[in-house]
């Protein structure tokens, strides 16, 4: 009865553990099936069924092998089945919802991997007969690969690399299967290379777990079949696998002989390999650049390296939810970079569990091997360990730029039936060695090696944990501000973006369209220099920039909805409406005024610093960047520019207008805070020149008798609760400012006539480059409707300028 109660146990975990991944994997399917209602927003939607298919064969299979393995295994591991199965089954949903047609081939190539794990289970004399012939197989393996390079094939149609074989649809990869056969020959041949597994002497039994005699006689025949497997590959191109060769090449030994030399010796030519392959294979450099130093060329070389640190970085700590997120942006998401895939859509939590699967499968190999029977047994169990987990963090901590990328997959998660095939023979092959019953007498291993292969490995995974957190919660939100980052144009299509109005809630810019199809449309083009664009080839600028969060509807919500509609749908809220200072109908007048000339015109309430007019000339349409980029960028007018907050021209004498005791001009040379980029500008700005938004802060002090008011531009946002919420300007105005000439100047400058005063100055007017100033304003006895103006002109024109400000500040005081 105990006994039977034993053989039951590991089965009963196992059956519970695999329920457990089947309703983790339902509920990733669910998920699936309502995605295009969630990135809608509404349930008319097609929904995705047909991964339903690789769930239910899934199901079928993976409980059908359960049940075989218990009946013809039972002592074996319970925990290496539901592992792996959860691994293959979270890579195949993966599959399935980037890309349908490998998903489905991916669920077929289940079916002849499952077979051979089950045949091979069948079979209790598989591992003698691995051993037995084992120069058999890795010849075999190795005639395989040869064939490459007269019959190689690529099923994608690319001219290069030829590295599988097959037509009509079906191919493999011979060097995957490859990587098993030289596992099984390194172990059977150094297990019977050992002087005696256990010899006699004067009559006691004497173990030995450890090769003790000159490593040359045993290495050279290992050194040479495993030279000939690297070079195959070298010709191939095949470099990573070839990475993979050489360090299970020197993990076995190590194993087997304890020896650091061997260690620093495979070190030393894995770094020797890596410099040589530098300057001969352009393959090898252009990934090594990339891994360096990636954001020297984001769209080009780097351009699958830097994609894929933006998909972590858009997963952030939850991800953005299954079929939320935008993996294909990533080159090759199936393959090379299905952990890129997975960490966008499931988060740091997601990425972190799936390391964690891993870990937990490194420390269940390597408690095989401690366990083995026999020494072939247990080089084999930890050469398959190795392979498992090592290429794993190959492949992570290239998508992660922990190491150069090397295009190797993730076993039992990426696309590719060879590699899936494999992954599971190497799983059968553990399986069996599980259910061996080790012998007290002869099981007596050499810890040290296995345990230090445990700890690189452990470091290993430990890197790409702080790695995926690095990128995913620390550096996340830096990197989805890059121009490069197409992730947040392609979110605008499905979240309504914000208006901007302006001081009347007239709107300025707006969102039409339906959710999917959203697109950015300025009422106002003139305005463009000022609001700026938000474009998804070209990025942000102006208040379109600096205001993203709030109209992005990332701020301004509370945290909870943001919190739920990230839970829900992997995007933020609704965007939030912003209103503005300035006011549409002067500012139409501004501009057609300015139609004509270069220059930039700001006009402001003098008692309360509100911008009520920023011009700035030429300028452009944000509605036709796609089409008129190219003369944008090259015109010598810089019409993106706006000159109103970042024009610096000269100011000759009208810095004196002010003539302070107590106060220095110099403090209006600070960069008024308006919720524009050019709040970065203040260590750009000197004394000797300014900008318009400057010059009206000087001229509002004069018309309000000595006050500087506190420069506003941004008034309010329209919040789903609170209604407009005030902003509250980002400066405070400075009152009752001791200036003894205010007086003067206004008298000065003051046309009583029109109850205003001004000054027109020509700077280097005899210059290539002439500068004309127009500054004035209200007097200051008009407090019901005092205003005041900077106008500059790129050329000597003070007659123009004076006609424009005068019939500016005439229409603000008489509207």
């Amino acid at each position: 009865m105990f006994s039977r109660v034993r053989t039951s146990l590991p089965n009963f975990k196992e059956n519970r553990l695999l329920i457990l991944c089947s309703v983790i994997l339902l509920l990733l399917a669910a998920s699936l099936t309502l995605s295009p209602a969630a990135r809608a927003r509404s349930w008319d939607v097609d929904y995705k069924w047909a991964h339903w298919l690789g769930y239910i064969l899934w199901v079928v299979l993976f409980f059908y092998a359960n049940r075989l393995i218990a009946r013809h295994l039972p002592h074996h591991d319970p925990y290496l089945l539901p592992i792996t199965s959860l691994l293959f089954g979270w890579g195949l949903m993966t599959i399935w919802r980037l890309t349908p047609s490998f998903g489905l081939r991916q669920t077929l190539w289940q079916i002849p991997a499952i077979y051979l794990l089950t045949w091979g289970v069948k079979r209790p004399s598989i591992l003698v007969f691995l051993k037995r012939y084992k120069y058999l197989w890795l010849t075999s393996g190795l005639a395989l690969t040869a064939l490459t390079l007269l019959l190689g094939t690529n099923p994608t149609g690319k001219a290069f690399p030829h590295l599988w074989l097959g037509c009509c649809g079906f191919y493999i990869q011979p060097s995957e299967p490859l990587k098993l056969l030289l596992i099984v020959y390194l172990a059977a041949y150094l297990a019977d290379s050992q002087d005696k597994q256990a010899r006699r002497r004067d009559g006691k039994l004497v173990v030995t777990s450890t090769i003790t005699h000159s490593l040359l006689p045993l290495l050279a025949p290992t050194a040479i079949m495993t030279s000939l497997a690297l070079l195959l590959l070298i010709f191939q191109r095949d470099l990573g696998t070839a990475t993979i060769f050489l360090f299970l090449y020197a993990m076995i030994i190590y194993i087997a002989t304890g020896r650091w030399e061997i260690l620093i010796t495979g070190g030393g030519m894995l770094c020797l390999a890596g410099y040589a392959g530098y300057y001969l294979f352009d393959v090898v450099r252009i990934r090594i650049d990339a891994w360096i130093n990636p954001w020297l060329d984001p769209s080009g070389r780097s351009y699958q390296i830097v994609q894929s640190l933006m998909a972590i970085a858009n997963g952030g700590v939850l991800g953005r939810g299954i079929g939320m997120g935008n993996p294909s942006l990533v080159p090759i998401p199936h393959s090379d970079f299905i952990f890129a895939a997975i960490s966008e859509e499931s988060g740091l939590v997601g990425s972190l569990g799936l390391i964690l699967l891993l870990v937990l499968l490194c420390t269940r190999g390597l408690t095989i091997a401690l366990r083995a029977s026999d020494n072939f047994q247990r080089f084999l169990a930890c050469g398959l360990t190795t392979y498992l987990t090592a290429q794993s963090i190959l492949i992570i901590g290239g998508n992660l730029r922990v190491l150069p990328l090397t295009g190797v997959t993730l076993p039992f998660v990426s696309y590719g039936g060879s590699s899936l095939v494999t992954s599971f023979l190497a799983l059968m092959i553990l399986l069996q060695i599980s259910n061996q019953t080790p012998d007290p007498v002869l099981n007596k291993p050499n810890l040290k090696p296995i345990l230090h292969l445990g700890g690189l490995l452990y470091a290993g995974f430990f890197a790409t944990a702080l790695a995926a957190g690095w990128w995913g919660f620390y550096r996340g939100p830096s990197l989805l501000t890059r121009t490069d980052n197409a992730r947040r144009a392609i979110a605008d299509l499905s979240v309504r973006r914000g208006d901007i109005l302006d001081r009347n809630n007239d709107p300025l810019v707006t969102t039409l369209g339906e959710p999917g199809n959203y697109y950015r449309q300025v009422l106002y083009p003139a305005i463009s220099p000022v609001v700026g664009y938000n474009n998804p080839t070209y990025g942000q600028s102006g208040l379109e920039a600096s205001l993203d969060n709030y109209l992005r509807g990332i701020q301004g919500h509370p945290t909870l909805t943001i919190w739920w509609n990230h839970l829900l749908y992997g995007q933020p809220p609704p965007g939030l409406n912003i209103r503005l200072t300035l006011e549409n109908r002067l500012q139409k007048i501004a501009d057609e005024l300015m139609a004509n000339t270069t220059g930039a015109l700001a006009l402001m309430n003098a008692q309360n610093g509100e911008i009520l007019v920023m011009a700035s000339h030429p300028g452009f349409n944000a509605n036709q960047l796609d089409t008129h980029w190219g003369e944008l960028i090259t015109d010598t007018n810089a019409p993106l520019l706006n000159r109103a907050v970042l024009g610096l021209y000269p100011t000759g004498d009208l810095e004196n207008l002010l003539d302070a005791k107590n106060y220095t001009t110099a403090d209006f040379f600070n960069v008024p805070q308006l919720r524009l980029p050019s709040d970065q500008m203040a260590a750009s700005i000197t004394g000797d020149t300014i900008t318009p938004a400057q010059m009206v802060i000087m001229a509002a002090t004069l018309s309000s008798g000595g006050t500087q008011p506190a420069a506003s531009l941004v008034t309010a946002v329209e919040t789903p609760r609170a209604g407009w919420v005030i902003l509250t300007p980002l400066e405070k105005s400075n009152p009752e400012i001791s200036i003894t000439s205010v007086q003067a100047m206004i008298e000065k400058y003051a046309q009583s006539d029109q109850e205003m005063w001004w000054i027109t100055e020509v700077i280097d007017k005899d210059a290539e480059l002439p500068v004309t100033w127009f500054v004035g304003g209200t007097l200051p006895t008009q407090q019901d409707s005092s205003f005041a103006i900077a106008l500059v002109l790129e050329e000597s024109t003070p007659e123009l300028a004076q006609q424009i400000g005068k019939d500016i500040l005439s229409r603000a005081q008489h509207p």
